[in-house]
């Protein structure tokens, strides 16, 4: 919702063996065998299932950049096109009021286990837990070395169930907290009212926690932050939405997205051959330079960035300030 793709290295194997490359056979059964075992490996069920878990939240492991293209390949003939399209009719291709549906339904009971403090999820839901637990650690340490936030206005737009907004507004920040998905938004001021209960100081001015979209965001603030929440948005609305948030920011705005490189962009295709059983959204990948570049148009330059990579959490942070006319 980061410092470079070379970070991440090779995913880890995730239960996906590598074949023997001393395979004794004729050119076309090594070259079937190459594709059935080489790209994903022996356990096929295991990986498959891992995939498409993993293709709800755009990253997976296969075994190594060489069997991704090699899985990549295999799998090109597969039409995702279609099954979106399928997926569109509910809502009659209102792309941003599936992602609500979707968030107030199955979504939500997903979303609110992977962000809460559960046992009750698996291997890959637990990573990407501890994948956003990251990028969240990384905006607040930015905010406390930069004075804090007590007293100052702040907007989550796409608070989600609160990961974000509870922490800011126990820091004593006034946050305006919203997101599309009035169940996340309920939860999140549960939450909220979870901790101040538990003995958490609460905050002079109490955080508003709101069910409507981005473009429903109104409003002027110290701070904008703005986390996971391109992945829904094509690049031309991406770019709209980051125009929309800029106009409602006097100094800081801090966002994170899926960053959009060759190595993610193959794995976010195999990830949409096998959808995983609450996939029920499209996901975006987005270019740095062009979130870059939309910023500056808007008056902003990014002044800090990170990158949190995990095996299957990949998100690009960026924190840019509002450049003042002298400087311009």
């Amino acid at each position: 919702n980061v410092a470079g793709v070379s970070q991440m290295g090779a995913p880890p194997t995730l239960g996906v063996r590598h074949a023997s490359t001393s395979v004794r056979a004729t050119p076309q059964s090594r070259r079937q065998q190459m594709i059935k075992t080489q790209a994903v490996g022996v356990d096929v069920t295991e990986a498959v299932g891992m995939i498409g878990e993993a293709s709800s939240n755009i990253a997976l492991a296969v075994g190594g950049s060489a069997a991704v293209a090699a899985l990549s390949a295999v799998l090109i003939a597969a039409d995702p096109e279609k099954r979106r399209a399928e997926q569109m009719k509910e809502t009659d291709g209102d792309e941003l009021e599936a992602v609500k549906k979707y968030f107030n339904t199955s979504g939500f009971d997903r979303w609110r286990k992977i962000y809460g403090e559960t046992d009750d999820v698996n291997k890959v839901q637990l990573d990407i837990r501890e994948g956003h637990a990251q990028t969240v650690e990384k905006v607040l340490k930015w905010i406390d070395e930069e004075g804090g936030v007590e007293d100052v206005s702040v907007c989550d737009a796409g608070c989600g169930t609160g990961s974000l907004a509870i922490p800011l507004a126990l820091r004593g920040a006034a946050v305006s907290a919203s997101d599309i998905s009035a169940a996340m938004a309920s939860e999140a001021e549960r939450r909220f009212n979870e901790e101040v209960a538990k003995g958490a100081q609460a905050p002079r001015v109490a955080p508003v926690f709101e069910a409507k979209d981005l473009e429903s965001c109104s409003g002027k603030y110290n701070t904008v932050t703005c986390l996971d929440v391109m992945i829904h948005y094509p690049q031309n609305k991406a770019d709209d939405m980051i125009t929309h948030l800029a106009n409602l920011a006097d100094d800081r705005l801090i966002i994170s997205f899926a960053p959009k490189t060759l190595y993610y962009s193959v794995l976010k295709r195999i990830g949409e051959l096998f959808p995983g059983p609450s996939k029920a959204t499209r996901a975006y990948l987005h270019a740095e330079e062009d979130v870059e570049a939309t910023l500056k148009r808007n008056g902003f330059e990014v002044v800090k960035r990170e990158m949190t990579a995990t095996s299957f959490y990949f998100s690009r942070l960026l924190e840019a300030k509002r450049v003042s006319n002298d400087e311009n």
